[in-house]
């Protein structure tokens, strides 16, 4: 397959090609049939599926209340009326987004998942920093931090100890990531339109009582700051694990479809729900209330019951994402095979047992360990996204077969990725950063700037990797 140029993969008509197999993914493999495949190429003969499955994949993680929640903190932590707070969330899912269909397109060309990719960005070697650093954030951090969010409406639906609806929600999820990819998408797809009517009436519904004219606290500015980066944060944050669910479509899928439908499915479902918690954080909370008794608060009996369903549904959904994709990431520290009695199916067991120890660590006080997370996520992975789409462009007309030995090749080296990733991260985060533990020079004397750590992390690193990087030499 020869290369095409990235901008015109992802805005004009594709070339004609060969019809990809569009059986169901879940067909293809029966139910239950754990996957054997780690971080390697998928081979020819084991792709299928169809880009829409894209859609769902990556629409129904976002239908919960963690995403809910970037609205509420939009209006009621940072002091946003709820016209600036739709702005900044919107504009912050936007720009996630659309670096997240850049970053699908390479899935079917190479059919490896996203963190493999990093070879090519920082080298072998340099890419297991980041590889590591996207199995901690995904399988420890998202992992606790949308488990937490499920844990809290079970307990509120049936009166069972938090901690024992942790454990309870924590042993489904990590069944469906173990299995492996197919029961995944299989997952999403079913849960998608389930979770987008229960949210839709919600929605709806908390609209009719919020107090959308309501000026904000004076928050100004830098609140927008604040507000757009955890929004961006929290969509850039399913980046690092772009091409994970699109590395099993077949090689002449659509390069455009693959972009449009992984973006779109990532955006709408990020705005939606979050201006309806926008919405939401017009209404004061009764105090003391868990993050998910004030969001259902707002409802009639009924509707806050099946809305509690819903936010474990929805919880679920983008914690199946986050183990699978940890253990895939642990699995891309290594070019060879992984060792017996350590695949990825166990990658994924053990994953999901360390986010355990995590998430009942924040058991009694996830609000403010969510606030705190969202902010952070942004700070590591802006600077890797700067590195990476960089370097996507810079290759954007070498040859596949090219691009795919350097994939393979332990010896390929890129230390200028590396040398901006860190650069990046070194100049942004002291200075910039705008947190309750620590806050930088800039934002101290400054206050107005809010928090610029997430695109000066991004602009340092894209411009010091676009002028350092070289083109290696092929032997």
């Amino acid at each position: 397959m020869s290369a095409r140029p990235l901008t015109e993969a992802m805005t004009s008509t594709p070339a004609p090609e060969a019809p990809p197999r569009t059986e169901d993914p879940a067909t293809t493999r029966p139910a239950g049939v754990v996957e054997t495949s780690g971080a390697e190429p998928v081979p020819e003969a084991e792709r299928h599926g169809h880009p829409r499955q894209l859609l769902w994949t990556w629409a129904a993680p976002q239908v919960g209340w963690a995403t809910a929640y970037i609205g509420v903190l939009a209006v009621a932590a940072f002091g946003l009326g709820f016209t600036e707070a739709v702005m900044a969330l919107v504009l912050g899912a936007a720009l996630g987004a659309v670096a997240h269909g850049f970053l699908s397109v390479d899935g079917p060309r190479f059919g490896v998942p996203q963190m493999v990719l990093g070879r090519l960005s920082f080298g072998h070697k340099g890419n297991a920093l980041p590889s590591t650093v996207n199995a901690l954030v995904a399988g420890i951090g998202w992992f606790a931090m949308n488990t937490l969010g499920g844990a809290f409406a079970l307990n509120s639906l049936t009166g069972l100890p938090p901690l024992a609806c942790l454990l309870i929600l924590v042993a489904l999820e990590v069944v469906v990531g173990y299995v492996g990819h197919d029961l995944v998408h299989r997952f999403e797809r079913y849960a998608l339109p389930v979770l987008a009517v229960i949210f839709l009436l919600a929605g709806v519904w908390i609209f009719k009582g919020a107090h959308l004219g309501q000026a904000g606290s004076g928050g100004g500015f830098g609140a927008f700051l604040l507000a757009f980066s955890a929004s961006f944060g929290f969509t850039a944050g399913w980046n690092p694990c772009a091409s994970d669910y699109a590395r099993y479509l077949p090689r002449t899928t659509s390069a455009r479809a693959t972009g449009w439908y992984s973006g779109l499915g990532l955006f709408l479902s990020v705005s939606v729900v979050s201006v309806i918690g926008a919405a939401s954080g017009t209404v004061l909370a009764p105090e003391g209330a868990s993050p998910t008794d004030a969001f259902t608060g707002q409802l009639p009996g009924w509707l806050a019951h099946l809305t509690l369903l819903a936010i474990i549904l929805g919880g679920m959904a983008a914690s199946t994402l986050n183990v699978y994709s940890a253990s895939v990431s642990l699995a891309s520290l290594t070019a060879r095979a992984l060792p017996r009695g350590l695949d990825r199916a166990t990658l994924t067991a053990l994953t999901g047992a360390v986010g355990t120890i995590a998430a009942w660590a924040s058991l009694d006080d996830a609000g403010h360990a969510f606030e705190s997370f969202l902010l952070v996520i942004a700070y590591w992975t802006a600077p890797w996204l700067g590195v990476v789409l960089v370097e996507q462009w810079r290759r954007r007309r070498t040859p596949d077969t090219l691009v795919a030995r350097r994939l393979s090749d332990p010896r390929h080296t890129n230390a200028a990725g590396l040398i901006a990733l860190l650069a990046g991260v070194a100049v942004s985060v002291p200075l910039f950063s705008h947190q309750e533990m620590y806050v930088g020079p800039l934002p101290a004397h400054w206050p107005g700037l809010g928090d610029l750590t997430c695109p000066v992390g991004f602009a340092v690193s894209a411009l010091l990797h676009a002028l350092l990087a070289r083109t290696p030499k092929e032997s």
